[in-house]
């Protein structure tokens, strides 16, 4: 039987919430913004587990992570995953992103590289401009396809109202300067990416298309997967899909 343990690692300044799941090769696992692990990768962790031991954490204003008088980087979380890495006494492990998870995982990748073995990120964008305009609209939300459902939005508040260390509105504030900014990484950083990387993401997410494969194309080591017939928030949900890639990269 798979054994799962909650924990805090007590970090500067944050106590940062992890579990410890199964055995193998350690593979961290980081959310999507205004997500806890449970709505990121409920359907996914249970088929993962009886091969790896897998480390999700949720982040700074997420879940069972308060918020703290810190601005929310992406440079202070990934100051944080290497933070639960050294309190699990682990040099390195392979590290799996969604969404802002994703961003803070490319993040560590270069801040970090040490500390990187396999990359996967899941609908990244890197700058402004990956995202379709539409979506730079919020006259367009509503009618937009691509984007969180009102189901979705609610699913988010509720975990914040089941956990009540932090507050959706609050959080969403911090996240948008990085959310929106011009350019998180330039094109020479992402050359300088050492761990091989994955760059997954849906046809019809919010991130564009041709944005993940000019990432790809843009990372040394970098293979690209586009899933058929899938939203920004279903991509690792599509666990009949998503599983077989994902064993298939991180045992290669």
């Amino acid at each position: 039987m798979t054994t799962v343990t909650g924990s805090y690692a007590a970090l500067p300044g944050i106590d940062v919430y992890y579990e410890d799941h199964g055995e193998g090769d350690p593979l961290v696992l980081l959310h999507g913004g205004m997500q806890t692990l449970d709505l990121s990768f409920g359907a996914l962790l249970p088929v993962l587990a009886p091969r790896r031991r897998l480390i999700p954490i949720e982040l700074q204003g997420h879940g069972r992570t308060a918020d703290v008088d810190r601005e929310i980087t992406l440079a202070n979380q990934a100051g944080d995953v290497v933070g639960v890495l050294d309190h699990l006494g682990l040099e390195r492990a392979d590290v799996l992103g969604f969404s802002w998870g994703g961003l803070v995982a490319l993040e560590t990748a270069v801040r970090h590289p040490d500390r990187v073995g396999r990359l996967v990120l899941g609908a990244v964008h890197t700058r402004k401009d990956g995202y379709h305009a539409e979506i730079h609209d919020p006259a367009q939300w509503e009618t937009s396809t691509r984007m969180p459902t009102e189901e979705d939005f609610a699913a988010m508040v509720g975990e914040y109202e089941r956990y009540g260390l932090s507050t959706f509105e609050a959080v969403n504030v911090k996240l948008q300067h990085t959310v929106g900014a011009e350019e998180n990484w330039t094109p020479a950083q992402l050359a300088m990416v050492t761990a091989p990387t994955l760059v997954m993401i849906g046809d019809h997410d919010f991130v564009r298309v041709d944005h993940a494969v000019a990432m790809a194309d843009a990372i040394p080591d970098a293979a690209l997967a586009v899933l058929p017939r899938t939203q920004h928030t279903e991509v690792f949900a599509r666990v009949g899909i998503v599983a077989p890639i994902l064993e298939d990269f991180l045992t290669r």
